[in-house]
């Protein structure tokens, strides 16, 4: 996916603002952000990559 890199940025301004904002607790968002390291170490991954490609597409207008 050429865009995982922005996503990534994306979704690490999402985290610092529930962090800041909507009561996160650091707690609640390391649990997240392993469980995501977790789940792209299994069979599910090339899946969830797909789905995201798609939407990007979508969204891109590829």
């Amino acid at each position: 996916m050429t865009v995982s890199i922005p996503l990534v940025a994306l979704l690490g301004v999402a985290l610092v603002i529930a962090l800041r904002f909507l009561g996160l607790r650091l707690w609640q968002a390391i649990v997240c952000t392993l469980f995501g390291f977790l789940l792209a170490a299994t069979a599910l991954a090339p899946d969830i990559r797909h789905v995201l490609t798609g939407l990007m597409d979508l969204i891109t207008g590829r």
